[in-house]
């Protein structure tokens, strides 16, 4: 059965007509400015394929592929376009869902939340309050306190591991 014949079942109405809204799924309807951009000739050059599918095409890399995912150093994750710090690695956990999964970010506006009804259903996006970048969506079954479950592809992000001070060395001081 078709969908719209289930539709007029459903609804035991008049035949509804559907039409396409001539955007491809996942597409955003409006163009924003963001406050840092790029020539997309210099992001092509500078990401991989995947990455640039996956921040700018908001596309999505394959559950557990990630180089991310199920990294446990101490350190901050940032946008890989922009390097804006979004993640600290003392919020990230185990989802479990094949992607790099964070209970909160580091500063609520350093990400934009934006309704995606892309693929038939409804999610809420992430981006990159700088620069716009696609990095996946957040969902409200996160564990506590927040609730929250910031799920981010990796090939969105690149990682900022934390100086270990032991393996600083020690200058001795400068004499006169």
């Amino acid at each position: 059965m078709s969908g719209f014949n289930l539709l007029h079942l459903v609804t035991k109405g008049q035949p509804v007509v559907l039409r396409s809204c001539s955007l491809p799924s996942g597409t955003r309807r409006t163009k924003r400015t963001w406050p840092v951009s790029f020539p997309q000739e210099e992001l092509r050059r500078r990401l991989t394929p995947v990455q640039y599918h996956v921040t700018q095409e908001r596309g999505t890399e394959s559950a557990f592929t990630g180089e991310l995912t199920v990294l446990k150093e101490e350190g901050t994750y940032s946008c890989v376009v922009c390097g804006s710090a979004l993640f600290s690695s003392k919020s990230k956990f185990d989802s479990g869902s094949g992607w790099p999964s964070f209970s909160e970010v580091l500063e609520q506006t350093s990400i934009t939340e934006e309704d995606d009804y892309s693929y038939g259903m409804h999610r809420v996006e992430t981006a990159c309050s700088k620069c716009g970048a696609h990095l996946g969506h957040v969902f409200d079954d996160g564990p506590k306190p927040s609730g929250k479950r910031y799920c981010i592809n990796s090939a969105s992000l690149t990682f900022d591991p934390k100086e270990d001070p032991s393996a600083v060395e020690q200058r001795p001081a400068a004499s006169d």
